[in-house]
């Protein structure tokens, strides 16, 4: 069987990797904290989807603390934090064999290239996560929205290993718009944070609509002037969502149910990076708005103006401010 190695055993390489292991779709080792470590040996690991649950006895999850237990692994999927890759990259170029590829299903644009600037010939794959994960505890891991697992070409081994997981997984010949596509999606994270509002909240409550709906019309602008096109989401254009956001909101719940299915328990992993204490991903996704705008002399000072706010609440470290829409709105000028 082909050997699977997630570096960064969190909320999606432990959903992703149980996956793999219930369906039996290939070995897998986790390299994640040792917290995991203790929380597997006493639960096991269960990946939990809209309609089903995966569960995988302790005995069949083998969870590492170090780098070294990916030294023959023939895939390894990168799930760190973005601010990680770089370090993790280093670490990873010391001990893989030369023909291991090596996936990011990391949040963002710039994961991939980094990875490959320190790991040599190996091939990396960009792929993009069309879903969020929570852990629940226990061993839980709770994916609450559908969407597939996209990949770029050369990735075509790693899918089958994802569709034989029961995973909707697609290739693509150029992933990056797809890429911008969930960076403009991902934009929402920061309004989760920052409200403690979980997705369904967000979609149901029209000054938290507004709010994103600014935010990622902010950032098509800023694409635009760029040149960057993203791809249409689930055959919808991408240009449209603003648009979607701002109507009444039964209009929003008929043209979301129809796109995607969401879970009343899905959150963003912003969100659960503050609660937990840790350093956010805001600066590779509105961050990477707002730096893309002063390349391209635009602007963008709602992105600019949601990465000081996180920022400030990691600094608190008392998980989200819980923000109201109107506290929010006004928070950022709006």
């Amino acid at each position: 069987m082909l050997r699977v190695g997630v570096m960064g055993a969190g909320s999606i390489g432990c959903y992703v990797g149980g996956r793999i292991l219930a369906a039996n779709a290939a070995e897998v080792v986790l390299v994640g904290r040792q917290r995991l470590q203790a929380e597997v040996a006493a639960h096991g690991l269960t990946a939990v989807s809209l309609d089903a649950r995966f569960p995988v006895a302790p005995e069949r999850v083998r969870v590492a603390t170090d780098v070294e237990a990916l030294s023959e692994c023939d895939i390894v999927l990168v799930a760190v934090k973005s601010a990680q890759t770089e370090d993790v990259a280093r670490s990873l170029q010391a001990v893989l064999r030369e023909d291991a590829t090596v996936v990011s299903l990391q949040n963002g644009v710039r994961n991939a290239p980094t990875l490959r600037a320190h790991l040599g010939a190996r091939p990396v794959v960009a792929a993009v996560v069309g879903f969020n994960v929570v852990s629940k505890g226990e061993g839980v891991f709770h994916n609450g929205m559908t969407g597939p697992m996209q990949l770029e070409r050369g990735g075509e081994t790693t899918a089958t290993v994802f569709r034989k997981a029961g995973l909707e997984t697609e290739v693509h010949e150029d992933l990056a718009p797809h890429q911008w596509t969930k960076l403009l999606v991902n934009l929402n994270n920061a309004v989760s944070a920052l409200s403690g509002a979980p997705t369904v909240m967000l979609l149901q409550t029209p000054g938290y609509r507004r709010i994103i709906a600014a935010v990622i019309e902010e950032a098509l602008s800023v694409l635009r002037t760029a040149g960057i096109k993203p791809a249409s989401l689930r055959g919808v254009p991408i240009g449209v969502m603003p648009t979607v956001l701002r109507l009444p909101t039964f209009l929003v719940r008929l043209v979301t149910r129809a796109q995607f299915k969401v879970d009343p328990e899905a959150r963003s992993s912003m969100w659960e990076d503050l609660q937990r204490g840790r350093r956010t991903e805001v600066d590779f996704l509105n961050g990477e708005v707002a730096e893309l705008a002063a390349k391209v002399s635009a602007k963008a000072p709602l992105n600019a103006r949601i990465v000081e706010l996180v920022r400030a609440a990691e600094a608190d470290g008392g998980g989200s401010p819980e923000l109201s829409p109107s506290a929010l709105a006004a928070a950022l000028g709006m």
